[in-house]
């Protein structure tokens, strides 16, 4: 029932931001990123349970154990990237936060060309 506790944090942040931002607007920023910092906390536990369960499965696999540990990289990176571009757009900055979010990208693609090189090798010894 985390969702009950992460729905009651971001309502309750909401409404004080409301709140707030009648007297002193920049406040409201902190309220948000505390408010996302007690969801992200409350969602560490399944995270960790994740991310052992793909550990798992990759210390069963033979030979492609990089591969699994590159895609839990990248998954992080894309939560991250999505967190702090949301962060950077709540705060009213959304450019920063478009070049937080190409910067994501482009570490993404970069740590998926040793998947994607494999993957073309794989088809050019299929291929006649």
């Amino acid at each position: 029932m985390e969702i009950i506790k992460i729905a009651g944090i971001a309502i309750s942040a909401v409404i004080i931001i409301i709140i707030i931002k009648q007297y002193k607007p920049e406040f409201a920023v902190y309220i948000s990123l505390i408010a996302s910092a007690l969801v992200l906390f409350l969602l560490m536990d399944k995270l960790e349970g994740i991310i052992d369960l793909l550990n798992n499965l990759a210390s069963k696999m033979s030979g492609s154990q990089d591969f699994l540990k590159i895609l839990i990289k990248i998954t992080g990176i894309a939560f991250l990237t999505e967190f702090a571009v949301s962060i950077c757009k709540d705060s009213g900055e959304s450019a920063i936060g478009a070049k937080v979010d190409m910067g994501g990208k482009v570490i993404i693609i970069a740590m998926s060309i040793p998947i994607i090189s494999s993957m073309l090798e794989t088809v050019l010894k299929i291929l006649p």
